[in-house]
């Protein structure tokens, strides 16, 4: 869970993003990564396997505020989409305050996107969180393509405990921040 560190006064919160391959995880964090004030946030890094990457950067939100007059940093995480790199996936999670599923709209990868989902929740259960505690906000990303699901038929298939949801073209950074501010919030709420 979160960090505190006295000595720069600031809490630090890890957000996780989860979700099948190539669903738009990585897209999402280097879209903020390009926007975030070069000042405020850390450097990118990439831990990359033979078929996945995982990304990993820091930043410090100037427009949250403040909780009890600690500065609030989010560390910002992607898991490989591969339900093979199970291993990595747990371990990205431990000390996790807040998720963002990352869900592919188009219909060939649902079956995918419940299997992601599944298995979020069995590594969630492996560290004793409780999802329904836990920050999770669910993102239907590819939102512009021709043959993206209608959104009730997402929800049906992979929202059934009504998570917070959101529309998004990750490669357009649309729907990005809003989904960013939504965890980040939720986040912020759970440590006051």
């Amino acid at each position: 869970m979160s960090m505190i560190n006295y000595a720069s006064r600031e809490i630090n919160c890890k957000l996780v993003y989860y979700g099948p391959g190539l669903g738009g995880k990585t897209t999402n964090l280097e879209y903020i990564y390009e926007r975030v004030n070069p000042e405020t946030r850390g450097k990118l890094i990439s831990l990359a396997t033979e078929q996945e990457r995982t990304l990993f950067f820091d930043f410090l939100p100037v427009d949250l505020g403040e909780i009890r007059g600690f500065k609030t940093r989010f560390h910002l995480y992607t898991v490989p989409g591969q339900v093979y790199y199970n291993a990595s996936r747990r371990l990205i999670l431990k000390g996790v305050d807040g998720i963002v599923f990352v869900a592919d709209s188009q219909p060939e990868r649902m079956d995918a996107n419940i299997a992601s989902m599944h298995n979020l929740y069995e590594n969630l259960a492996e560290y004793g969180y409780d999802p329904r505690t836990l920050p999770i906000v669910l993102q239907y990303n590819k939102r512009d393509l021709p043959n993206a699901l209608p959104i009730a038929e997402l929800r049906e298939q992979i929202n059934p405990d009504h998570l917070p949801e959101f529309e998004a073209t990750a490669v357009e950074g649309e729907g990005v921040f809003d989904t960013l501010k939504a965890v980040s919030k939720l986040v912020l709420k759970s440590l006051g």
